[in-house]
């Protein structure tokens, strides 16, 4: 393993070509979920911007963003609430729909999940077009939290999903590709 970490991440992560459609290109971060010290470097990493800012609570976007999620949460001293696909959660629910690079979803929330006083910070593991960051963006707002930043392993510059996000809010990815 390279000794600067953040190479080491990035070689750890596989492109599967076609996954979950013909065209995307996914990046499998399982190899570095598997490699305990990947893990605990990779959870550092996205924790460092967000250390002393007081966050309440991490945002986790269903189904990859709820590996790292309780982790960066542990890590900031702060709850875990895991936004779903529609019709995951038992409770009450806020819900969007939005826009994914290829094709369209709804995510929910629970309505109490997110109080007006909580700090929050929304991790999801990978950002592309920013449709899904968004939209957890929208559910958020609607609880009257204070949105302190964005969180992402991974972030395709390509399809600037950074620049979709709203403006003036932290934006922090460990490895853009």
């Amino acid at each position: 393993m390279p000794t600067d970490v953040v190479s080491a991440l990035r070689e750890a992560i596989r492109t599967i070509p076609d996954f979950p459609k013909s065209g995307i290109l996914f990046k499998d971060i399982t190899p570095i979920l598997g490699n305990a010290e990947l893990l605990n470097r990779a959870v550092d990493l996205l924790a460092a911007p967000y250390k002393y800012s007081g966050i309440t609570k991490v945002v986790g976007v269903e189904s990859r963003g709820f590996i790292l999620a309780p982790l960066l949460a542990q890590k900031l001293n702060a709850g875990f609430v895991p936004v779903r696909k529609q019709g995951k959660l038992p409770f009450e629910t806020h819900y969007v729909e939005y826009d994914l690079e290829y094709g369209k979803d709804i995510i929910e929330m629970h309505i109490d999940a997110v109080k007006p006083i909580d700090r929050v910070l929304i991790h999801d593991d990978l950002i592309a077009t920013g449709g899904t960051a968004n939209a957890v963006d929208l559910l958020v707002a609607r609880s009257g939290a204070y949105l302190v930043g964005f969180s992402f392993l991974v972030e395709l510059l390509a399809l600037n999903g950074r620049g979709q996000l709203r403006s003036g809010v932290q934006a922090h990815a460990v490895l853009s590709v």
